[in-house]
């Protein structure tokens, strides 16, 4: 048995949405290390929920999310800072666990490695952001070797380096979505509501197709989206809000399609393997993550980047896709079995 202190995205607490996918990754790997008979605690911000595992609720100011920042933006620290203090009870308690897991995608808990006695595995969970954070995180790749896990051979070629990360993938609960070989007419877009997502050209693309396109995710950038309306006036959309997992896969498999618009290079896309659960192809940009998911011409399309017209194209085809492939997918290769499989190696090789 293992014993293993999870430290969470510090953007926001567990089950806001505000840490993007690299929740359901942290949740996901956390209960099927639980189901291991390894003992797992979580420490997260205040107002997490993570149902049936140990989370210690950590008090003080949030990070801004890298995302939002400047390649070269100097690393900041709030006052009374969230994360610093996760860091400093992770130093106090560290000799009750074996090992203390980063999910965090900041500066601070890789600087702070050198001064831990516990051994630390860092999961990074977006590509290239930050100059001084790469640095950093390169120190620890020299350091510390085999201690920095990433999603996707995309998302390591964004560092220098690259062939330091050990390639981690992801996976969900399949048991918790149902498949669908019946949908309705409805295209579905998931994800963070901000501008690296382009959700615009999801917009664009179903008002020329002339499909319904259901919108879901966390409303991040609120100008933004009322600027997708004020261009789009008389666009086919409506925004379902953000959705518990029971309640997206309720959605979402009675969608013809998943369309996937990211601007920048994903690490992964969770969106897209919870649609693939649900038999739902997805429509992807040949971009990051999603390309190493859908399989072109058979669990879905990926279309060259920034296209509108590919994006049409595709969603004139998507019929042609069987949906049964789209789960099999899924099946084979996310399943909390073999993303387990994955970390647990892992973990053990860090320890050894």
């Amino acid at each position: 048995m293992l014993k293993l202190l999870f430290l969470s995205t510090p953007v926001g607490p567990l089950g806001s949405g505000t840490g993007g996918g690299v929740e359901l990754t942290l949740q996901n790997i956390a209960f099927e290390m639980k189901q291991r008979g390894h003992l797992v605690k979580v420490l997260a911000p205040t107002e997490s929920v993570l149902q049936g595992i140990s989370v210690e609720q950590i008090t003080g100011n949030l990070q801004i999310a890298a995302q939002t920042q400047d390649i070269d933006d100097p690393i900041c620290l709030p006052a009374n800072s969230m994360l610093g203090n996760m860091c400093e009870y992770a130093r106090r308690v560290q000799s009750e666990y074996d090992l203390i897991v980063n999910f965090a995608f900041d500066w601070l808990p890789f600087y702070l490695t050198p001064f831990f006695e516990c051994p630390i595995a860092h999961f990074i969970s977006m590509g290239s952001m930050n100059q001084a954070l790469d640095l950093i995180m390169g120190e620890i790749a020299v350091r510390f070797p085999g201690t920095l896990g990433v999603y996707t051979h995309s998302q390591a070629a964004t560092f220098a380096f690259t062939d330091s990360c050990r390639i981690l993938s992801s996976g969900i609960d399949l048991s918790l979505y149902q498949f669908c070989d019946r949908p309705g007419q409805t295209l579905a877009w998931l994800g963070r509501i901000s501008r690296e997502k382009a959700l615009e050209d999801a917009v664009q693309a179903a008002q020329i197709s002339g499909n319904r396109l259901k919108i879901f995710g966390k409303m991040q950038e609120k100008e933004y989206w009322e600027k997708i309306l004020a261009d789009n006036p008389d666009a086919p959309i409506e925004y379902g809000g953000f959705l518990s997992t029971l309640e997206l896969q309720e959605e979402l498999r009675q969608c013809r399609g998943l369309l996937m618009t990211p601007r920048w290079i994903e690490a992964f896309g969770n969106v897209a393997i919870e649609a693939l659960a649900c038999g739902v192809p997805v429509i992807s940009y040949s971009r990051g993550g999603p390309a190493e998911i859908v399989k072109d011409g058979k669990t879905g399309f990926l279309v060259e980047p920034d296209s509108v017209a590919g994006l049409v194209d595709a969603i004139a085809a998507i019929d042609k896709i069987d949906r049964h492939m789209c789960r099999q997918q899924a099946e084979l290769e996310y399943s909390l079995e073999a993303l387990g499989d994955r970390f647990e190696a892992w973990f053990q090789d860090i320890l050894s």
